[in-house]
């Protein structure tokens, strides 16, 4: 992987092994890249807090990584997984933390 075009992160999109909706997006340094190798589950980057953090320790909703993909540039990476506890994926409480875009009267996204 190569981390050395945003910092030290790529990004990661984390997508429903089952359904193929996306689930959320997160960072990762190498360090989370290979906890969530080693481990099975996603670990990202918080750029906020600036640490390793495993998505649902503290809920149960965690992604167990069933498949995981490499873009051609080697920056990007996409995880398939399952989201074990509720099945919720977004710290809202939604499934994914994608929402449609309401058409604004012209037609485009407002």
């Amino acid at each position: 992987m190569d981390f050395s075009k945003l910092d030290g992160l790529i990004p990661a999109v984390v997508q429903d092994a089952t359904t193929g909706d996306v689930l959320m997006v997160g960072f990762m340094n190498d360090e989370a890249y290979a906890r969530t190798v080693e481990t099975g589950y996603a670990t990202f980057f918080s750029r906020s807090r600036n640490t390793l953090w495993t998505k649902g320790e503290t809920s149960g909703n965690r992604l167990r990584v069933e498949r995981l993909l490499i873009d051609c540039d080697d920056d990007t990476v996409l995880l398939q997984a399952v989201c074990e506890g509720d099945g919720v994926a977004c710290h809202t409480g939604a499934r994914t933390c994608f929402r449609p875009v309401e058409a604004s009267s012209a037609g485009r996204p407002s």
